[in-house]
C-alpha cells in the first residue's frame, strides 16, 4: 500500500469515527422521550382508574340508605296511672226509729257532729207504754201464783212422807209449781222485751260522726215494725276516715299490692297532695269492665275532705323486667306485625316486638330487643329486610345510652 492509499484510508477512517461518536446522544434522548411518555400514560390510566374507582364507590355510598339509630334505653322506668273515684264516708248509716210513736223533740240537724251515745231526738210512745204497765202488772200476778204454788209443793211434799196424801196428788202440786214458774218466766221475757223497746224512745248516736241529713220533725208519725216500710230520720257518716273506690285496670291488676301508700288529690285542692292506703280488693276482675275494684283508705282527722267528693288516686306501676324503652317514631306496622328496624354489620334486620305500655313519645318494648341494639328511628316505608344502611350519626351509635 503506497502513502497516499495509507493516507486515504487513515482520512476515511477519521472521518468516520466522529459520525459514529456523535450517534449515542440522540439515542439517550430518544430513549427517556419513550419513558416519559410511557410513564405520562402510565399516570394517567391509574389516575382514571382511582377516579373511577372513587366514582363507583360514591354512587353506591349515595345508593345505600342513611338511618339514624338510638340505643334502646334499659330498665323500664315505672308509670303513674290516675284513676278516678269519689270520696266516701268510713261508715255510712241511715238511722231509723225502732218503736212506734210520734216525735217529741229532736236536738241535733245536719252539719252537727255528734259523740257515740248523743241523744239525736225522743219519740213518745203512749201505746207502748200502757202495754209495758199491763205487763208488769201479769208478771206480778205470775210471780204471787208461783208464790203459792211453792207453798203448796212443799206442803204436799211433806205430808206425802207421813202418807196424809196421796202421792197423785203431790206430783199435781209439783207441776202446778213447774206451770207457774214457767209463766213468770214468760211474763218477765215479755216485760224485758217492752223495756227494751221503751229505751228506744231516745234515739243516740251509734257511733262519732256528723249528721248529714235529718228527715223528721216535732210530731211526726213514726211506724216501726215488720208489716211497715221504715222511714230514716237521720243520717250519720263518719268521716275521720275517708274510703275511695278506684277501678284497676286488669293489666295493673296486680301492680295494686294491699299496704302501699298512694297519692291522692282533689279538684277542690289543686296544690295539695294526700295521701292514702290501699286496704282490700274485690280479689276478682270485673267481666263486664275488666277492672279490680280496690279500697283505698284516706286519713282525715281535720275533716277537710267532704264525703262525695272527687278524688283521683295515684297509683305506681312498676315496669317490667328485661324491659327496655325506645322512641315511638322507631316502630314499624307491617301486615305481618309490629316490626323495628336493627342495624346489625351493616345491614337492616326487622325485629319482630311487643309492647307493654305506652307513654306517649316512647314505648315500652317487653322482648325481642336489648340494649346494644341499634334501632333506626324515623325508618322508611320502604325499609326492607337485609338492605344496607348507613348509619349518619356513628358518634351516638359508638356508645350505648
Amino acid at each position: 500500500m503506497t502513502r497516499n492509499e495509507s493516507n486515504q484510508v487513515q482520512t476515511v477512517a477519521t472521518t468516520r469515527a466522529p459520525t459514529r461518536t456523535a450517534g449515542w446522544p440522540t439515542i439517550a434522548v430518544g430513549t427517556i422521550f419513550v419513558l416519559c411518555v410511557a410513564y405520562a400514560v402510565f399516570e394517567g390510566m391509574h389516575s382514571r382508574v382511582e377516579a373511577t374507582a372513587k366514582l363507583r364507590q360514591v354512587a353506591m355510598s349515595s345508593a345505600m340508605p342513611s338511618v339514624n339509630v338510638v340505643y334502646p334505653k334499659g330498665g323500664a322506668e315505672a308509670e303513674e296511672i290516675e284513676l278516678p273515684g269519689n270520696t266516701q264516708a268510713f261508715t255510712d248509716t241511715p238511722i231509723y226509729a225502732r218503736t212506734s210513736g210520734y216525735v217529741k223533740r229532736w236536738f241535733v240537724d245536719i252539719g252537727a257532729h255528734v259523740k257515740q251515745g248523743q241523744l239525736f231526738a225522743v219519740i213518745e210512745t203512749p201505746e207502748l207504754d200502757q202495754q209495758l204497765r199491763q205487763a208488769t202488772a201479769d208478771l206480778e200476778n205470775a210471780q204471787a201464783n208461783l208464790q203459792i204454788a211453792q207453798i203448796t209443793a212443799t206442803r204436799w211434799q211433806d205430808l206425802v212422807k207421813t202418807n196424809s196424801v196421796s202421792q197423785q196428788e203431790t206430783d199435781q202440786a209439783v207441776s202446778d209449781l213447774h206451770s207457774k214458774r214457767a209463766l213468770v218466766d214468760s211474763n218477765q221475757a215479755n216485760v224485758d222485751r217492752l223495756e227494751q223497746l221503751q229505751a228506744f224512745e231516745n234515739i243516740t248516736a251509734p257511733f262519732d260522726g256528723v249528721i248529714t241529713a235529718r228527715n223528721t220533725d216535732v210530731g211526726a208519725l213514726i211506724q216501726a215494725g215488720d208489716n211497715s216500710t221504715p222511714k230514716e230520720l237521720f243520717h250519720l257518716a263518719a268521716v275521720q276516715k275517708l274510703r275511695v273506690y278506684i277501678p284497676v285496670p286488669e293489666v295493673d291488676a296486680y301492680s295494686a299490692r294491699m299496704g302501699e301508700k298512694v297519692k291522692v288529690t282533689l279538684d277542690a285542692f289543686p296544690s295539695e297532695i294526700f295521701t292514702g292506703t290501699l286496704v282490700r280488693n274485690d280479689d276478682a276482675i270485673d267481666p263486664v269492665s275488666r277492672t279490680l275494684n280496690v279500697e283505698v283508705d284516706v286519713d282525715n282527722p281535720s275533716r277537710k275532705l267532704l264525703p262525695g267528693a272527687y278524688a283521683v288516686v295515684h297509683l305506681n306501676v312498676p315496669g317490667s323486667t328485661g324491659a327496655v324503652t325506645i322512641p315511638s317514631n322507631a316502630l314499624l306496622f307491617r301486615a305481618e306485625g309490629l316490626r323495628v328496624g336493627v342495624v346489625r354489620n351493616g345491614h337492616v334486620e326487622l325485629t319482630p316486638i311487643t309492647i307493654g305500655q305506652d307513654y306517649g313519645s316512647a314505648v315500652e318494648v317487653l322482648s325481642g330487643l336489648s340494649p346494644q341494639d341499634a334501632v333506626i328511628v324515623n325508618p322508611s316505608d320502604s325499609l326492607a329486610n337485609g338492605a344496607a344502611a348507613r348509619v349518619v350519626n356513628r358518634a351516638a351509635a359508638g356508645v350505648p345510652r
